[in-house]
């Protein structure tokens, strides 16, 4: 018996130990932090930042080992052992797209899958991007159902993007979580987020004021962008088209340490060829020359911890007018143009702290100088917003618990009355310097397998507004895999500068009036969505529904029928509404094609109170009651793929004149596009097609454009409605059909 006993105890010194070393591939990329465990012996490793892993005193034998790592499948291998000094076993993981498209942190600001998420979120990945290859994120975004990038002047073609029918400055646009672009990057910033870099976009429709804070009052988009560690070595992307527009994106990857890599991504666009293919002496499109630099270096701290720290600075010169504006005419009364220089840095980090629990701290910061000329009109400022925050994460039974404190601070200054004041010296500049400090807490409960229930509320002080309270609850109801119920309510708040935010307050030839102190909009949102999934051996599908229904108070309406020459903006003396329904559907099959489809329904309008205190209905401008996306894509045999994509609007209402000639309700229209992907190799391939291709263009976009300074509008002969010039009659850009043509160079680490 101790015969025995001996020899249990000695047989492991007298037996060879093992050590495993070897790597963790994906294709031709090291997967980095990936997660070893070796049957139920409790040993294992990690892979450092070159994928590499390595165990030692391995016991000879057969053991089941486990790969895991997030973004990859999971992966379980039976593997001998040999009683040998060192042992090489190599490993390949397989890219879990599935779980990589269903990721997101958006509507909770924890990472969660879309299944568990009580918020409906909408994840968009490169793949749906590159069915219509654009130069920007704000014209990407027209092919998500129900979010319209509405350009706001037929001149500079600048513009913002609606959701659900609501205006842009009711939407939030972050970067990696970070409320980076707003106020007057609202109008201007979005242009430069080049697709390249974007790893995935979230969609949240309905206000996120209990998290996010101002702005985040109709939805938001938050644009999440590649993984420095996971990233490809060299990228490039270059497309231009028969109107001589030319795209390129480049990006490459490197490493900076043993645990961090530097990703830097150039954008460059230019179109320099003015065209008027509708005769009146005006450009179609604005001729813009854009540089957008962004750098990401992150990494993990010696306790494990990831870092992060993200750099981006544009400069775009961009101008529309007459056909012969040159530069020496800005600001003159005789060739019209509005011209718009502008210079944006931004600045964004992220570090979890080297403690027990999980805190991580944010921060942002962009400086953007706008230099501009609409006509005679001057409009020049600089503004500065820094953003901190710090977010408190603990699970514990089945609750995830997160609490936070953040801190914006805005000083912005203008040549503007916003931001000048007359004292006995005379008008002198007042700056105006805005803090924004808020405290948040959401408690995300799995009553459950199949229920979970959120509880958020935001606390804001305002040194004007005084405090701003937002609270939100959200349920889910799951049966399986198969089905899916939730029902939210949330309420949103936006402290608004309308000269930051409202392009119609600069263009043309109107002066702008208020009428009154304006006071901060307030929403009220409840959203029920349906979400169902059918997995068959050969196909598979979704189906998404979604009704909405969002109340707005004190909402800063834009009167432009008073009086033609004038903008006068005051708060509603009433309330505005955005309801409807959305409908998404998506079926893959395996032979190759997939189809892709979106309907939505939005009834937007606003109700206020005529001198007699009689209430009447207007329908929000340019929102159409009924809109809708739709792609399909086959994949052949021999590595060929064609895309065809559109998107349609119903009729919408416009800013008309009075008297005006031209219809108050746009027509149904829709834009449509083809291309041809071939994959000579899986690094190279090109890419071609036609953008526009049923070649639709609005009429009559500009108002008088033959006198733009209204020099002459008081000749009752020749004018006697008395119209005046005016370009924000818009409902559909006004580039025809054109071709294109691209290449793409992938290179995997």
């Amino acid at each position: 018996m101790i015969r025995a006993i001996l020899l249990v105890i000695l047989f492991p010194l007298a037996s060879g130990a093992t050590t495993i070393q070897g790597k963790i591939l994906s294709g031709d990329s090291a997967v980095p932090f990936a997660v070893i465990t070796i049957g139920q012996t409790g040993m294992g490793a990690s892979a450092d930042i070159n994928g590499t892993f390595r165990v030692t005193d391995v016991s000879p034998g057969t053991y089941v080992f486990k790969v895991q790592c997030i973004g990859y499948l999971t992966l379980s291998r039976s593997v001998v052992v040999r009683d040998v000094a060192s042992q090489v076993i190599n490993f390949e993981l397989e890219r879990d797209s599935k779980t990589l498209s269903e990721v997101v942190i958006s509507g909770t600001m924890s990472e969660v899958e879309k299944s568990d998420s009580p918020i409906p979120v909408e994840v968009f990945t490169p793949k749906f991007f590159k069915r219509n290859p654009v130069a920007s994120l704000f014209e990407s975004v027209g092919m998500m159902n129900g979010v319209k990038p509405q350009l706001n002047c037929n001149v500079c073609n600048t513009g913002d993007i609606h959701i659900n029918g609501m205006e842009g400055p009711y939407t939030m646009v972050l970067i990696d979580g970070m409320p980076i672009v707003s106020s007057l990057a609202t109008v201007y910033g979005l242009m430069g987020i080049p697709n390249s870099l974007i790893e995935r976009v979230e969609v949240v429709k309905g206000p996120a004021s209990s998290l996010y804070g101002s702005e985040a009052m109709g939805g938001l988009i938050n644009v999440i962008t590649k993984n420095p560690f996971t990233a490809p070595r060299f990228g490039i992307d270059v497309w231009g088209t028969n109107w001589a527009e030319i795209n390129s994106d480049i990006s490459f990857s490197q490493p900076t340490g043993k645990r961090s890599y530097i990703l830097t991504g150039i954008n460059y666009y230019n179109y320099s060829l003015p065209m008027d293919k509708n005769g009146d002496n005006f450009t179609d499109v604005a001729l813009q020359d854009r540089i957008s630099v962004f750098t990401k270096w992150a990494g993990k701290d010696s306790s494990g911890n990831p870092y992060s720290l993200a750099a981006r600075y544009i400069y775009e010169d961009r101008w529309g007018g007459q056909m012969h504006y040159t530069n020496e005419f800005r600001g003159g009364d005789s060739v019209y143009g509005e011209s718009i220089f502008t210079n944006r840095i931004e600045l964004l980090g992220l570090w979890q702290l080297p403690l027990r629990e999980k805190i991580n701290v944010s921060a942002s910061y962009n400086f953007h100088d706008h230099n501009s000329a609409y006509g005679t009109t001057i409009f020049n400022a600089i503004q500065h917003t820094a953003f901190i925050q710090s977010t408190w994460a603990h699970q514990w039974d089945r609750h995830s618990f997160l609490a936070g404190a953040s801190l914006r601070y805005m000083k912005y200054d203008d040549n503007t009355p916003a931001t000048q004041i007359t004292t006995s010296d005379g008008i002198i500049t007042s700056p105006q310097n805005t803090s924004l400090p808020g405290v948040f807490v959401q408690d995300d409960i799995q009553i459950t397998d199949a229920q979970r229930l959120l509880l958020g509320y935001r606390y804001d002080l305002h040194k004007v507004h005084g405090s701003i309270h937002s609270p939100r609850v959200a349920w889910k109801y799951s049966w399986g895999d198969f089905l899916a119920l939730r029902a939210s309510f949330g309420t949103g708040f936006r402290v608004v500068n309308v000269f930051t935010e409202d392009h119609a307050a600069l263009t043309g030839a109107r002066n702008v009036v208020m009428t009154e102190e304006l006071n901060p909009e307030r929403s009220l949102n409840g959203n029920l969505n349906i979400t169902l999934r059918k997995y068959k051996e050969s196909w598979f599908g979704g189906l998404d529904i979604t009704g909405f229904y969002t109340y707005f108070s004190n909402k800063i309406t834009a009167d432009f029928d008073t009086d033609p020459d004038l903008i006068i903006y005051n708060n509603l003396n009433g309330y505005a509404v955005s309801t409807g329904v959305s409908v998404n559907g998506d079926v893959t099959f395996g032979s190759g094609l997939k189809i892709m489809g979106g309907v939505s329904y939005m009834h937007v309008f606003q109700v206020e109170q005529d001198s007699s205190g009689n209430e009447f209905t207007t329908q929000q401008i340019q929102a159409p009651k009924w809109s809708g996306t739709g792609s399909v894509s086959y994949t052949f045999r021999f590595g060929l793929t064609a895309d065809v994509t559109a998107s349609w609007y119903g009729s919408m209402r416009l800013p008309i004149l009075p008297n005006d000639y031209r219809p108050e309700y746009s027509p149904w229209f829709c834009i449509a596009n083809i291309q041809l992907t071939q994959k000579l190799s899986p690094r190279f391939e090109l890419y071609g097609g036609v953008k526009n291709l049923l070649n639709f263009v609005p009429d009559n976009p500009i108002m008088r454009p033959y006198d733009p300074f209204d020099k002459n509008v008081n000749d009752p002969v020749a004018n006697p409605n008395g119209y005046t010039f005016d370009a924000s009659y818009n409902y559909a850009p006004q580039q025809g059909i054109r071709a294109f043509f691209g290449l793409r160079y992938t290179l995997a680490k």
